[in-house]
């Protein structure tokens, strides 16, 4: 059975209260331009979530992780896109190294009580709320028309 779609990772890395988000600034054409996202970005060929997690976040940020989990599955769908996106979610709190200079955008630690005040997409506020709660395993389906998330649907019961 394959997915069609594409499959993607996005980690909220913890350190002191904060999550480190990158502002993407950098691309033109770039899908999340001027939003705050977490860490992440698309799987490479023979990739698990977890290898693709961990290479993308070392070359995003210089970061190795040491201490993260995987938390669940969004899977995006858009009336803009011809197919939908299955983003693999994950937390860490633990990595070595220092963070670098990233080429897609700008990287800042953000106290995680602020983190939903900055520009991100509507539905990533959902996703948010349910790491800080600690939800277990999770499948979310967000729905967008435009830049308007329609539909939430958790573990395959509508949410909103």
């Amino acid at each position: 059975m394959s997915l069609s779609g594409k499959n993607t990772t996005l980690c909220y890395i913890e350190r002191d209260g904060a999550y480190l988000m990158l502002h993407r600034v950098k691309k033109e054409h770039d899908e999340n331009k001027n939003k705050w996202v977490g860490i992440g970005g698309k799987f490479e060929a023979k990739e698990s979530p977890e290898d693709c997690v961990l290479r993308e976040v070392y070359e995003e940020t210089g970061l190795t992780l040491t201490g993260y989990r995987y938390r669940g599955i969004v899977t995006f769908v858009s009336n803009e896109w011809e197919c939908a996106e299955y983003m693999h979610l994950f937390t860490a709190d633990r990595f070595t190294g220092t963070v670098r200079e990233c080429d897609e955008g700008e990287l800042a630690w953000i106290p995680i009580p602020q983190v939903r005040a900055l520009p991100m997409w509507e539905g990533d506020a959902v996703f948010l709320d349910l790491l800080q709660t600690d939800e277990p395993f999770f499948s979310l389906k967000l729905v967008y028309e435009g830049e308007r998330l329609a539909e939430a649907v958790l573990n395959g019961r509508r949410i909103r």
